[in-house]
């Protein structure tokens, strides 16, 4: 059975959206790649649909879909707009002769349950209405006295931790504090930099 939420969805192609359509019951908007900033009247739609329900961005894990992500969302005002991230996955789909250029999955590559999974971490709310408060934790001082900015290990460290938690490592520190804000609890992100800290050592 699929999950229905409140959110419009935003993903790049038709089979992010063929991918999209089998896990979960909503609105589901495609911006044929960069094809969407040629399109006045796409983006429009992207802006009501923000302003009647909220946005939810799930691009790929690559670098043309982080562009896609930071073009929408810079246009839209930010608390209409929520971030779904998935796990950077080395692979191709079935479909396609080669990889991508990157030689990630693309959202059409990922299993439903991590899509879906991804949409819920991201503050998806169930059309019965119960929506997770998120409380945010994190902060820039809070990165830096935990180690994951400011010191001369803190890039590794930071990268570790975004691979431990199956998140794009490519998130800068300030996306970064944004996204675990939303998709932690502050014991989780305890629990996340111990456990990647110990590792490390």
């Amino acid at each position: 059975m699929k999950a229905a939420i409140v959110e419009a969805v935003v993903v790049e192609g038709k089979y992010d959206a063929i991918r999209l359509h089998s896990v979960v019951d909503t609105t589901i908007v495609v911006t044929d790649g960069f094809g969407i900033f040629k399109q006045p009247e796409k983006m429009e739609l992207l802006r009501r649909l923000a302003r009647a329900q909220g946005l939810i961005v799930l691009t790929d894990s690559d670098a043309a879909g982080f562009v896609i992500r930071d073009r929408i969302s810079g246009t839209l005002p930010t608390e209409q707009v929520k971030h779904a991230y998935i796990p950077e996955i080395v692979g191709k789909e079935k479909r396609k002769k080669e990889p991508s250029k990157e030689g990630l999955l693309g959202v059409e590559g990922i299993d439903g349950d991590t899509v879906l999974n991804a949409l819920w971490r991201a503050g998806a709310t169930p059309l019965n209405g119960e929506k997770a408060q998120s409380v945010r934790y994190l902060s820039k001082a809070r990165l830096y006295a935990d180690g994951l900015s400011g010191g001369e290990d803190s890039a590794r460290l930071r990268r570790q931790l975004l691979q431990y938690l199956e998140l794009p490592v490519k998130l800068s520190a300030n996306r970064m504090i944004e996204v675990l804000n939303v998709l932690l609890t502050e014991e989780e992100y305890e629990q996340a930099l111990t456990q990647v800290k110990g590792e490390s050592k």
